[in-house]
């Protein structure tokens, strides 16, 4: 085997499940099967609901939740995560509902998948931890706006169609709200005091299913003409591959790199949430970020295949995992096991759940992903980093979740780049040690921080500015970083002053440095090679002597 091949299988070896994901003693186990049990209890109101609210239909969301759950707990990076629809990922698929229907989602899925899968094996997993908080924090609030606009038509009882923006849909939801309105109303205001109930008395018990449960039965009971979720199947569908061409798959290409990008990011994010929640077990906070895009991957594959939506980690699923004392992937495979057994057991008491119920509990849901407290962290930071996160929060709710990422990343790499353009300095230095004659013919300058794209022309023209000096002496030892701009504006310089009859020495540059400053054509401008020095005191020497030499000739 060449080494090449056996390095491969080294690497794809560590994205694979191991022995070590589960541990077989009786505590562990008991203490992974209550606390699956109870993410189970809390993920049922929720995959119903966000397969309603992306468009898809609450048995997409049931589908999701059982075959997604298993594999990313089987295959993802994570011993707590839990995985499953999410509120951003419904939030992402219903304007791909509206424009492509309803079977458009399971092919979207597959894709999706394999670009996460593919990211995985690449190694990519990293990149998460190069989003900004206040980026993230920006895409949560706006997220949980727009889920809670969502929930709005149903609500006030208005059938709406799903995609449109949700502020505009909210709106013209309440101008036609009919004559059910105060039963819908009521149901949601019903679901929201019981959960916020339990939430502050009882929070061990899954309020959300408490809530769906309670109005429900009243609802049957009193009559209520409110809209119902409706028939579910009995049973999980057989896997089966979607329809596919080359059209299809062109034109849902683009809607899949959003759909991938969003699975990757949220699912990373949440991990690393988990993995510093208190009460995680020291192994468990350990995470790999590659192995866990190949978990989500393959969970959107096989969601696809039996033609549920994509899949993402879900911090909410997972924290509440996480707080019922789960150790293994044991809890996250029992969480999908509970919602299998409704689909086969209970589908019909779930098919009389109002659809205002599930509105209630996404309400409640939206709320809780927003902390007033982060938010005003975010906006007191820096005005840099409250107009980063209001940015992006806008550009999620008016356009897109992941044009959004995009725009809140370049607005703060702008801010980035100009903090580092304001670091980055020149300063003229008064010479060492006692004068001599004709030190005033000798200009030395610090360069700090960084010579880049952002910095090199104000360094470069304010060093250009003094032109008293015979001899300039550029001090490179306190200069971070260099880019081949910065490298071009420096060789500029040098030769801007040896044109205009400065002589240039240049002391200290750093051998990681050197490479690029040679390549580029910096030292080649100096009038001579020997005009570059590894100390300060030989190269003041040398301006000294050339300073004497000049007022000689001048003199003669």
């Amino acid at each position: 085997m060449t080494g090449t091949s056996l390095w491969r299988r080294v690497t794809l070896r560590g994205l694979l499940p191991r022995r070590d994901d589960f541990e077989l003693r009786p505590a562990v186990m008991r203490s992974d099967l209550l606390a699956g049990v109870t993410v189970g209890v809390v993920a049922l109101p929720l995959a119903l609901a966000f397969g309603v609210s992306s468009g898809v239909g609450p048995a997409a969301g049931l589908v999701t939740a059982v075959v997604a759950g298993v594999v990313a707990a089987l295959f993802g990076g994570s011993r707590v995560q839990v995985s499953g629809p999410t509120g951003a990922m419904a939030v992402v698929l219903a304007p791909i509902v509206a424009d492509h229907g309803v079977g458009a989602v399971p092919v979207v899925a597959l894709m999706g998948g394999a670009i996460v899968l593919l990211a995985g094996i690449a190694r990519l997993g990293r990149v998460v931890t190069y989003i900004p908080w206040p980026v993230v924090e920006g895409f949560t609030l706006g997220i949980a706006t727009i889920i809670f606009l969502q929930q709005v038509p149903a609500a006030v009882g208005v059938t709406e169609p799903v995609g449109g923006n949700p502020l505009v849909t909210a709106v013209r939801s309440l101008t036609d709200a009919g004559s059910t309105v105060g039963w819908t109303l009521g149901i949601v205001a019903a679901v929201v005091l019981i959960m916020l109930a339990f939430a502050r008395w009882a929070p061990q018990v899954p309020g959300s299913l408490v809530a769906v449960a309670v109005v429900t039965i009243g609802a049957e009971l009193l009559g209520a003409p409110v809209a119902r979720i409706g028939a579910l199947p009995a049973s999980l569908p057989a896997p089966a591959l979607p329809g596919l061409s080359i059209g299809l798959l062109r034109e849902l290409s683009s809607p899949a790199v959003a759909v991938a990008a969003l699975a990757a990011i949220e699912s990373l994010l949440s991990a690393r949430v988990a993995a510093s929640m208190p009460g995680v077990p020291d192994e468990a906070r350990r995470y790999d970020p590659d192995r866990e895009l190949v978990g989500q991957g393959l969970a959107s594959l096989a969601a696809g295949a039996f033609g549920g939506m994509p899949a993402t980690g879900a911090i909410a699923r997972t924290a509440v995992n996480v707080r019922a004392g789960a150790r293994t992937r044991l809890a996250a495979v029992v969480h999908a096991v509970v919602i299998l057994a409704v689909i086969y057991l209970a589908t019909g008491p779930v098919s009389t759940i109002p659809l205002a119920a599930l509105a209630g509990v996404l309400m409640v849901t939206a709320t809780k992903m927003v902390s007033v407290a982060t938010v005003r962290s975010v906006v007191r930071s820096t005005k840099a980093d409250a107009i980063v996160f209001v940015v992006t929060a806008v550009i999620t709710l008016a356009v897109d979740l992941i044009e959004a990422v995009q725009v809140g990343l370049l607005v703060a790499a702008f801010f980035a780049l100009r903090s580092v353009s304001r670091a980055a300095s020149v300063h003229r230095q008064p010479l060492p040690g006692p004068a001599h004659e004709g030190d005033e013919h000798i200009a030395l300058y610090r360069l700090d921080g960084a010579m880049f794209f952002g910095a090199s022309d104000r360094i470069q023209a304010q060093i250009a500015r003094n032109r008293d000096a015979w001899v300039v002496v550029l001090r490179l030892s306190h200069l971070r970083f260099v880019d081949a701009t910065g490298a071009h504006a420096l060789g500029e310089l040098v030769a801007d002053l040896e044109r205009s009859g400065i002589t240039v020495l240049v002391k200290g540059v750093q051998p990681a440095h050197l490479a690029l400053l040679t390549s580029v054509g910096v030292l080649d401008e100096l009038r001579h090679e020997s005009h570059v020095f590894d100390e300060l005191e030989p190269a003041l020497e040398h301006a000294r002597s050339h300073v004497l030499r000049r007022a000689m000739t001048s003199a003669v």
